[in-house]
């Protein structure tokens, strides 16, 4: 979702390689990656990391189940879901969505490309292209750091809900917007935290319409 840039660090120096691999679900994900030209959009942040391990490992049967990814960035969380047996709506916004594709189509073997598809979506600007309510998960990894996007994230995630959506949010905890982000989506939706990795200082936050079924 965002094209900006971002401070640099030591912390930082994995970002500028120009791969990264992980294994998810039997299969080797090699996501490109390009800091210098595309920023913090085009590379792996922990929190889709953390994220996509917690729908492989966490019990969730997301087989057949419909999918939408916010900001994907690079893909690697939609494309997760999408070897898990999801059908998936990947998006971002339209200067991302050329190198997005690029990783999606490289990382799903070709009988499943029918299952995933790519597409812009600029929160709270796009929604007619959405079905309201018509998604089973929506997912998002590190969506909540811009606090001018915050209420037009949250206007998104009401059109896409309906009362039996699972919202599965991870980020790290980085500014205190971030907590105001936390109590905004708390006003609108039932928000636990389901899952922490000390690891990574991840934590991943579950969200549903108010008076919803709490099974996945």
């Amino acid at each position: 979702m965002a094209l900006v840039p971002y401070e640099e660090g030591r912390a930082l120096q994995g970002l500028r390689r120009p791969t990264a691999t992980y294994r998810f679900a039997g299969r080797t994900v090699r996501i490109r990656q390009d800091w210098e030209r595309r920023g913090v959009a085009a590379v792996v942040w922990d929190a889709a990391v953390v994220l996509s391990a917690y729908l492989e490992m966490g019990g969730i049967d997301l087989r057949d189940r419909s999918v939408i990814e916010l900001g994907a960035g690079t893909g690697l969380l939609g494309i997760v879901a999408t070897l898990l047996g999801a059908r998936v709506t990947i998006t971002d916004r339209e200067p991302a969505l050329e190198f997005l594709e690029s990783n999606v189509w490289a990382n799903l073997p070709s009988e499943l490309h029918a299952r995933a598809v790519v597409k812009e979506l600029t929160w709270g600007k796009d929604l007619g292209s959405f079905p309201p309510g018509a998604f089973d998960f929506i997912l998002g990894a590190d969506i909540i750091y811009l606090e001018e996007t915050f209420a037009e994230l949250l206007r998104t995630l009401e059109h896409l809900c309906s009362e039996q959506t699972v919202i599965l949010l991870s980020c790290r905890i980085r500014y205190e917007r971030d907590n105001n982000f936390l109590k905004m989506l708390k006003g609108r939706f039932s928000v636990s935290e389901v899952h922490y990795d000390y690891s990574k200082d991840v934590h991943i936050y579950k969200a549903q319409r108010h008076g919803h079924s709490d099974d996945f």
